[in-house]
């Protein structure tokens, strides 16, 4: 029964960052800003092509917004995933193909108390 205990607490949060991965990578592959800031921290490291800044939640929604609307996205697919040692950091490595180019996205994300927000998001040209 401890045994069971035990697995069950890394279990859980693997398969919460599941869900949010999820959510996350379906906004990115269609484009839906609404969706994917919602995971977005108070402030947000991005980097989009030559913009590279920490923004506010709202200027980044704001950021990202302009550039799916320039690059209307067609699809995301993960190619790596990862957890930190600690366990309270996760991210993960995809393609995004638009309307104009393919772009290698980054995402990382940090543990709170109930969720897992973003603290990094980088679209750069393949």
């Amino acid at each position: 029964m401890k045994n069971l205990l035990i697995a069950l607490m890394f279990a859980l949060p693997m398969l919460a960052f599941t869900d949010y991965e999820s959510e996350i990578t379906k906004a990115i592959g269609s484009g839906d800003i609404e969706t994917l800031s919602k995971y977005f921290d108070e402030s947000v490291e991005i980097c989009i092509l030559e913009l590279e800044d920490l923004l506010d939640k709202n200027e980044a929604k704001s950021e990202i917004k302009t550039f799916f609307e320039a690059n209307n996205p067609k699809s995301f697919q993960v190619v790596h995933d990862g957890t930190s040692k600690g366990q309270d950091s996760k991210y993960f490595i995809g393609d995004l193909n638009t309307s104009k180019a393919m772009f290698r996205v980054y995402v990382y994300m940090k543990s709170t108390s109930d969720s897992y927000l973003i603290q990094e998001i980088r679209f750069e040209k393949k």
